[in-house]
């Protein structure tokens, strides 16, 4: 049977939409919002915002003369919910008040499920989220930190790792749910994950500080001089924050977490018009090879999670796209397996409408959200 799916990736100052008709796409576009538009919005709740967006979404149907009768499902990106498992969950009413709550954090991402929650209710068809930042398969010994106070926390790109991680089974012609892989997404955010048996067992926490450095964020830091940081009195804690993530790592060292600009900048010493790279040449190399040796030596930890069992290592995400970047990562790391798969960028869109529609056709592996 064939569906007609409906994708919503909201952004803080877009929305990512696609709309497919039996798998082939009728649109896909990304509606902007002007600052003007956004600024009658602050200082309030990221859900207030959730009017101005329907409006937009469904102005946006009309304009493609989408028959909103014929939509099967609506899906968004999931958001900072509680921590679940990974799969596929219909939006709930115990769902939206965590979203609207922002229980693990605001993140434009908690727009989705609600605003995919407005349209289905109208239409009275299914609203789904699935493999949402927040996924927690983390095995016990995992957690440990050292401190009994403070436990490890499951934060990854799940919803890309997931989707990559069934492309590069099916080539193998196996289940995903029967591969032991090393799944990197290195963009903005990097997170490096051991997945077993269909399961992310261990995960490097590059949301709240932990793992590789990466374009915008520090990664791990040695924990004194940190705390020695936190208490000279210089920072306060939202500043501290900001130099963990945001503008940390490679931003914090060259002035850019354009990767783009920097490799070019390293090749050629060139920078585009608008170029924040703030550092010589030779510096910003030291310091894009040293994210790159961070990347690697977390997936070594990984394949040691494995056991050394690992089928392949999967490489995705923006930076999956430099040649320079995948050929450092494969020298560092051929040891772990020879098979080396490489999906650049991150199909968010493409993972959402083949969660919805594995959905529909198996009702059965729908979760609640409890």
């Amino acid at each position: 049977m064939a569906y007609n799916i409906l994708v919503i990736n909201p952004g803080s100052t877009s929305d990512d939409i696609g709309y497919y008709r039996s798998g082939k796409p009728v649109f896909e576009t990304i509606s902007r919002y002007s600052p003007a538009q956004l600024n009658a919005f602050t200082g309030k709740e990221l859900a207030e915002q959730i009017p101005f967006r329907k409006k937009f979404l469904l102005d946006t149907l009309k304009k493609y003369n989408v028959n909103l009768k014929e939509i099967s499902a609506v899906i968004g990106r999931g958001g900072l919910v509680k921590h679940i498992a990974s799969g596929v969950y219909k939006v709930n009413g115990a769902m939206l008040k965590d979203l609207k709550n922002a229980y693990n954090g605001e993140h434009a991402s908690n727009l989705g499920g609600i605003l995919a929650r407005e349209i289905a209710d109208a239409l009275k068809i299914p609203a789904f989220i699935a493999d949402p930042v927040v996924v927690d398969e983390m095995q016990p010994l995992a957690r440990y930190t050292g401190m009994p106070e403070i436990q490890r926390q499951s934060f990854l790109h799940a919803l890309n790792h997931k989707r990559v991680a069934r492309l590069a089974a099916e080539k193998l012609g196996k289940k995903y749910e029967n591969c032991n892989f090393v799944v990197v997404h290195a963009g903005g955010g990097v997170s490096v994950a051991a997945h077993k048996k269909g399961r992310a067992v261990d995960v490097s926490d590059g949301f709240e500080g932990a793992g590789p450095m990466t374009p915008q964020r520090s990664g791990i830091i040695p924990s004194l001089a940190l705390a020695q940081m936190c208490f000279s009195g210089k920072y306060t804690l939202k500043e501290i924050r900001l130099k963990m993530r945001g503008r940390g790592g490679m931003i914090a060292y060259t002035g850019t977490a354009d990767m783009q600009d920097l490799e070019n900048f390293i090749r050629t010493g060139r920078k585009k018009e608008d170029s924040t790279i703030s550092c010589p040449r030779a510096k910003a190399k030291e310091a894009y090879d040293a994210m790159i040796y961070q990347i690697a030596k977390e997936m070594g930890a990984m394949a040691a999670v494995l056991e050394g069992k690992t089928d392949a290592v999967i490489l995705t995400g923006g930076l999956a796209y430099s040649k320079y970047f995948v050929r450092a990562i494969k020298k560092y790391t051929r040891f772990i397996t020879p098979v080396f798969f490489v999906y650049p960028g991150g199909d968010e869109k493409a993972a959402l409408r083949e969660a919805a529609e594995r959905a529909l056709k198996t009702p059965s592996i729908i979760k609640t959200y409890k």
